[in-house]
Parts: C-alpha cells; structure tokens; sequence
C-alpha cells in the first residue's frame, strides 16, 4: 500500500474536504431526523410493521435502478452542480410531508430524499476519493466519515427532543430547513471538484461496473463488506426505535440510544489506519468489523435493559465506523480515477439494494415471529457473509502487495 501520509495536502484538496464534511453532515443530521421521525409518524398513523418497512424502504428504491448512472453525471458535470441539486432535494423532501400529513406524503418525502441524498454522497465520495493515497486516503474518509457520524450523532437526538416538545408538523419542517446549510458549502468547493470529465461511456455504464465486479478483487470485497453490513445496519435503524418503543422508552431516551452507534462509529473513525495497523491489515479489519456488527445485533434483540442496549449499540458502531469508510478506501484505490464516480455508485447502489431489502423482509419477519428472532436472524446472515469474505482474503491481501509494488 503506498504511503503519502507525509506529503504535505495541498490547500484546494483541504479547503474542498472541509466543504464536503461541512454540506454532507447537515445532510446526515436531516437525514437520521428522519430515520426516527419517519417510523414514528408512521405509527402515529396506524401503520403496521409491514408498512412501516414498505415506508422505510422507499428511499432506496430510486438509487437502487439510477445510482450507477448517476454516478456517470457526476464524473461528466463534476460533483459541485450535482451536490447542489441535491442539497435542493433534500430541503424540499420533507417539507412534502409537511403539505400532505398521510401515508402518501411519508412515501413522497422517502423518495425525494433517498434520490437527493445518493447524488450527494456519491458527489463527495467522489471528491474525497481524490485527495489522496494510501494512509493518506484512510485519514480522509476517517475524518470524512467521522463527520458524517456526528450528523448521525446530532439527528436522533435533535429528533427525539423535537418530537417530544413540538407537533410533527414542525418536526419536519425542521428537518426541511437543515440542508441549507450544503447549499452554501457546494458554492465554495474548488478545483477538480467544480470540474466535470469527458469519459467513454464504456467506462462508466453497468456492463463496466459487471466487468469491474467480476475481475477486481478490490472491488470484491469493497461490495461484499458494504452491502452485507449495510443489510445489517437496516434492520438496526429500521426496527431499533420500534423495538424501544414497544419497551415503553421515551422518543429522546430512544434518540440517545440509536445516537450511541453514531457516537461509537464517529470516535473510531479519526484513527482508523492505526486500527488498521494494529489489527494486522485491511482484509483482518473488515472480517472483524463485520464480526462485531454481527455480535452487536444477534444480542439487541434478547434484553431489555437500556444500558446492555447501550452497550451493543456501541459495538455496532465500532464496526460499522471502520467498515464502512474502508470499503471506500479500497474501492477507490482499486480502480482508475475516472472510473471511481461510476463505481462508488454501484457500492451505493449495492448499499440500497441492501437497505430496500432489509426493511422489507425483515418488517415482515418481525410481524410473523416478534423482534427477537428479527435481530438475530440479520446478525447470522451477516456471519454467513463473513465467511465470503474471510474466503477472498488471502487473493485481495496478494492484490494489496501488488498495488504496492
């Protein structure tokens, strides 16, 4: 793996990192609002379990068909125009539940912000991509992804105040009023991220993306890892806040406990190539970061009390802030800069694939046989995952080496 960590970061890859952590954390801040507010609106109407899932898969259904194309805009029109375009969307989005307070206005806000928030993140995974290499690159998504966690961190528990003191309505005008905040960052970035590039469209469509998925171990296990935590981390979000509600806990003591994960993910995050060291290298990092997500969830499910809930939710967060920013990592230096855009929206749309899916089934699992066997049915399939990946470790550790070289 080559080390840039000691050259000194030019002043535009700085300027244009602080400018995408600044927009995209007010978006995760909105975004995870409505990851507690959404369900409980929800249940507020009368939705069943099953139709709570169907509402909190709708922002995934859009970038799951469009993500890898999108990612082809962004490389064309460059990530400052899209990143805009988004932040738009991302206001708008709930303020759409604001005007239709029903079951159709919950769809409209999930799939206007679900298509909103993809182009954004693909629009800054993009940038931060190329900044750097190496260690380097491990520092720029650990701090990038350290800020996308304290939005985390900050959501739930603005939401669940929000929501014990004020009527939905505000709620989610709130939550509409909050991505202002990127529109203002995108008018600042600089250099190659205001740029677009004119690319062969061999490069960028699903057949590149099939080839690239089926040759590039890198690739390989980036997807694999991701897609299978991800799964994971929907059943954590979706059916966490259901849960403690059935246990009778208050929406801000619920907002502190699906804070906690964010809070975990968000302090690992800044020293991440030194877990990375520590554990003996990439591939035995992920295998245990999605051991601990695995661990984290199997148990939410069989207690109670608020403090182990604390505790898992901790663990869960722990693995989920070093596999999620590493999958990136190796993706983006697995594949040719202009290639990148268009594969981290395959990762994306392998993520809400994951996502659209994880509600679905497992709303339904949860109304068939309770929210026990739901937890712990999601952490075995994400062990039986583990297995895939501890199996393509030694040709994606030999494909390190030779990048290296």
């Amino acid at each position: 793996m080559d080390d840039s960590s000691s050259t000194t970061p030019a002043p535009d890859a700085i300027r244009n990192l602080v400018m995408v952590c600044i927009g995209l954390t007010s978006v995760f801040v909105a975004q995870t609002m409505l990851l507690l507010a959404v369900p409980l609106r929800a249940l507020e109407l009368g939705a069943s379990p099953s139709l709570v899932g169907l509402i909190l898969s709708a922002p995934y259904l859009l970038p799951l068909v469009f993500a890898i194309p999108l990612g082809g805009i962004v490389t064309r029109v460059g990530p400052q125009k899209v990143f805009f375009i988004g932040a738009v969307g991302m206001m708008l989005g709930p303020w759409l539940s604001v005007a239709l307070p029903t079951f159709s206005g919950l769809l409209a806000t999930q799939v206007v912000i679900g298509l909103a928030h993809v182009v954004m993140v693909i629009a800054a995974q993009s940038v931060v991509a190329g900044l750097g290499r190496g260690r380097a690159l491990e520092r720029y998504f650990g701090w990038y992804t350290m800020c996308l966690s304290g939005g985390q961190l900050v959501g739930p528990l603005l939401a669940g105040r929000l929501i014990d003191t004020l009527g939905m309505g505000w709620v989610f005008a709130a939550i509409g009023a909050i991505p202002a905040i990127s529109l203002i960052s995108s008018c600042y970035f600089v250099g190659n991220a205001r740029r677009g590039h004119a690319t062969p469209r061999s490069l960028l469509g699903y057949r590149a993306q099939a080839s690239l998925l089926r040759d590039n171990i890198g690739v390989q296990m980036s997807i694999a890892v991701t897609v299978a935590v991800l799964f994971a981390l929907g059943a954590h979000a979706a059916f966490l806040p259901v849960y403690l509600e059935e246990l009778t806990f208050s929406a801000t003591l619920i907002g502190v406990l699906v804070s906690l994960r964010a809070l975990s993910a968000m302090l690992i995050r800044p020293i991440m190539p030194q877990v990375i060291q520590a554990m003996g290298g990439r591939s035995k990092t992920m295998i245990a970061s999605v051991a601990a997500v695995a661990m984290g969830l199997m148990w939410t499910g069989m207690t109670g009390s608020a403090v182990a809930l604390a505790v898992l939710a901790m663990l869960v967060g722990l693995g989920s802030g070093i596999s999620q920013p590493l999958s990136m990592v190796i993706l983006a230096e697995h594949v040719k800069p202009e290639q990148r855009s268009s594969a981290l929206g395959m990762r994306l749309m392998g993520n809400r694939g994951a996502q659209v899916l994880a509600p679905l089934i497992l709303g339904v699992i949860a109304e068939l046989v309770g929210f026990t066997l739901t937890f712990l049915l999601a952490g075995a399939a994400l062990l039986a995952v583990m297995l895939l990946v501890i199996r393509l470790a030694p040709a994606f550790d030999q494909a390190e080496r030779d990048n290296t070289d």
